[in-house]
């Protein structure tokens, strides 16, 4: 798969294209040192509590404490726009809703949170200064987002609406994939959005997870995207880890 690489604002997400990740933590500096190790990723102070985490000095995430302890400790994915507004509009007309109407942080953009007709949580950005990733789809960093659903006619139709170019469109590389939810989890766990993270060899890294006080939900199985694990980070936390 070829590597995507963007300095600052030179590249522009089109809309619909996963942008950012960010995880929502009980404890940053725990964080910090486990997806450090995992990921050789170096971290620095970026809008409130929050940090960003560089691999070679380009943003590949960031990582927020949580301010609510009710809150999921969670890795969230959000979708590139020009307008958070507009489409948060789109989202509802279509069944969905908006979680956490839009705000800005300072100059970076405007993020928001918004739900699917069958409640999987996404976020969305519209960039100032902060584009989103700085390097994707190369080994540890961001490279696919998978949806899994109970109803994949009903996403397909849902964000082929709000996302289609990104989605279909024939001159650009995927990285958004739809499935049912109980093809890899229980058939109660909800709907939700799973990050994955490329590495260069699965098994040291699902090692790597457990050595580091993660854990395994999911062993190691083939995709048509390549073979994953999904698994959680020491705080509870789930991402898949994906070699292709």
């Amino acid at each position: 798969m070829a590597e995507n690489r963007a300095s600052g604002n030179e590249e522009a997400y089109a809309e619909g294209v996963p942008c950012w990740v960010d995880a929502e933590l009980p404890d940053v500096e725990a964080g910090k040192r486990f997806y450090g190790e995992l990921f050789g990723w170096t971290f620095e102070e970026a809008y409130g509590s929050s940090v960003w985490a560089r691999l070679n000095g380009d943003l590949v995430a960031s990582l927020a404490p949580k301010t609510d302890g009710r809150m999921p400790t969670v890795w969230t994915v959000s979708f590139a726009t020009s307008d958070a507004e507009a489409l948060g509009r789109r989202i509802t007309a279509a069944g969905g809703q908006v979680v956490m109407a839009p705000f800005p942080l300072g100059d970076l953009g405007v993020a928001a949170l918004a739900a699917d007709p069958e409640g999987a949580v996404f976020g969305l950005w519209q960039p100032g200064t902060h584009a989103g990733f700085e390097r994707r789809r190369e080994p540890n960093t961001f490279v696919w987002a998978e949806l899994y659903t109970r109803d994949t006619a009903a996403a397909n139709a849902f964000y082929g609406d709000l996302f289609h170019d990104a989605l279909f469109g024939s001159d650009a590389e995927p990285d958004f994939g739809r499935a049912d939810v109980s093809e890899v989890f229980p058939a109660e766990m909800p709907p939700h959005f799973l990050a994955h993270f490329r590495v260069t060899d699965l098994d040291d890294a699902v090692g790597a997870v457990q050595r580091l006080g993660g854990r395994v939900q999911a062993p190691a199985f083939e995709t048509s995207y390549g073979r994953v694990a999904v698994v959680t980070d020491n705080q509870g936390a789930s991402f898949a880890v994906l070699q292709r």
